[in-house]
């Protein structure tokens, strides 16, 4: 199928950026929210694409799924909730750690699991996960602005994808075989030149449409680290170098329906005297829930 959106010779990433972005904003492709210049764009049919996911081998073994927090993801979130996988979410430009592992309430209905893989039920019914943590990811699913039929991939512009599967790779939960797949409309699969594809970039293995599945056949070696040269002294503070991750967490206990009075310091009094005392309290106290993290199932 040929690309509807032309790249000439000597075009720039940011100049394929801003084709795309003018496109679907002129087109009307565009979902909330708008504009979608400067983001990854939520585009009409983003569920239809997600949809697709599910009929993916890949997506079907896989254990536990690294789903980006972009808006035209959330049919993937919610998918992997569905389907019982262990979801993970990045931070926020990545200012409080690495990801964010999303705990859903026992029994969730599908309204609930909804919620869960919004952006305000990442915030409010997760845990963070840290570079310390034993994790295994199967399958990471991303977000673009463009990406062409070989597996060359463009992002918004800031680098987080790229970082993000570095510190993953540094970690030891991807590998060169991990498979990797965006989420785009289709006028956003373009001809990218090989020669804007960098070292540290991250390539995809398949690419969702509304209409298609692309398998890439990518040959480009996926970032097996971070390339430091490429990191600023402010990329190392939004991506939480600096910060004291919390060890590997095994059981996590949600607490719903606290009493809007009730404070940490008399919850942890609580728990001591039951000898009942957490490796960690995440403390939602706004929505009237609480998670407790424990390293055994015995301290649970």
């Amino acid at each position: 199928m040929e690309s509807i959106i032309k790249v000439n010779q000597g075009d720039t990433k940011w100049d394929i950026r801003h084709k795309v972005w003018n496109y679907i904003e002129v087109k009307n492709l565009a979902s909330f929210p708008r504009p979608v210049h400067n983001r990854i764009p939520n585009f009409k049919g983003a569920l239809e694409a997600c949809e697709k996911v599910p009929l993916l081998e890949i997506f079907t073994k896989a254990a536990v799924v690294k789903v980006d927090p972009d808006k035209p993801l959330e049919g993937v979130r919610l998918a992997s909730l569905q389907a019982r996988k262990t979801l993970l979410v990045p931070t926020p430009r990545l200012k409080t750690g690495l990801f964010n592992r999303i705990i859903t309430p026992k029994g969730a209905t599908r309204k609930e699991l909804h919620v869960c893989s919004t952006s305000q039920g990442v915030k409010e019914m997760s845990v963070p996960v840290g570079l310390d943590d034993k994790v295994q990811v199967d399958l990471v699913v991303v977000g673009s602005v463009a990406v062409s039929n070989k597996g060359y991939r463009i992002g918004k512009g800031e680098g987080f994808a790229d970082m993000e599967y570095a510190m993953m790779a540094c970690m030891g939960a991807v590998c060169e075989s991990t498979v990797v797949v965006t989420i785009v409309h289709d006028c956003q699969v373009v001809d990218i030149p090989e020669e804007l594809t960098e070292s540290h970039d991250l390539t995809v293995d398949f690419i969702l449409t509304p209409t298609r599945i692309i398998k890439t056949e990518c040959t480009h070696p996926k970032p097996q680290g971070i390339i430091w040269s490429k990191v600023s002294s402010e990329d190392n503070r939004c991506a939480g170098f600096e910060c004291k991750f919390p060890k590997t967490y095994v059981t996590t206990i949600s607490l719903s329906n606290i009493p809007a009075r009730l404070r940490v310091s008399e919850l942890k009094s609580l728990l001591r005297e039951h000898v009942a005392v957490p490796l960690r309290i995440s403390w939602k106290g706004t929505k009237h829930r609480v998670f407790l993290l424990y390293s055994d199932d015995t301290g649970a």
